[in-house]
């Protein structure tokens, strides 16, 4: 049978291997604390709803280049 030895006499070595053994992974869950973005804050990645200027023109665009002249 082994002596027991208080963990604060161990060595750092010795300190760190029985805290290595300790710890245990998430696994596929992450810790991190996510909040929902603001919904009153600017979001330059939004489209804007005056931003449609190009979504109107390139149909059309597209629809003349298939017709043979």
């Amino acid at each position: 049978m082994q002596k027991f030895i208080p963990t604060q006499k161990l060595s750092k070595k010795a300190q760190r291997e029985l805290n290595r053994a300790k710890r245990r992974t998430w696994g596929a869950l992450n810790p991190t604390t996510k909040k929902p973005a603001n919904p009153k804050a600017y979001n330059r990645q939004k489209v804007q709803k005056g931003d449609d200027y190009s979504l109107h023109f390139e149909p059309f665009c597209f629809i003349s280049q298939l017709q043979p002249r």
